[in-house]
């Protein structure tokens, strides 16, 4: 979720939370946003649990991060990665030769 924030934003962040909440507050604050953070890791990890075992054997070794589509599409790029029929590198054209074109396409 906060993967595309970098160190610049994560200092803002928390110079705009310690002015907000001052001080004294911040670090009981930060403590229990751990705990909820923890708690509800152990809720998803006894869900997942729950699911495996209410699906059965068959389903028990399903990994459900492989269902992520981030998960998708990067297994698409590694695999196109090991296509030997795809090229490595463009096809570069002649200064002289004229770019393909089809003109029942167009």
């Amino acid at each position: 979720m906060l993967d595309h924030l970098g160190w610049g934003e994560i200092v803002v962040l928390l110079l705009l939370a310690l002015f907000i909440f001052g001080p004294e507050r911040l670090p009981g604050i930060a403590a229990e946003a751990g705990k909820a953070l923890r708690k509800g890791r152990e809720m998803l990890k006894g869900m997942t649990d729950d699911l495996k075992a209410d699906f059965g054997p068959e389903i028990g070794d399903l990994d459900l991060r492989s269902l992520n589509p981030k998960e998708f599409v990067r297994k698409a790029l590694m695999d196109l990665d090991d296509d030997p029929v795809a090229p490595s590198a463009p096809v570069a054209f002649r200064p002289d030769e004229p770019a393909p074109w089809d003109a029942e396409a167009t």
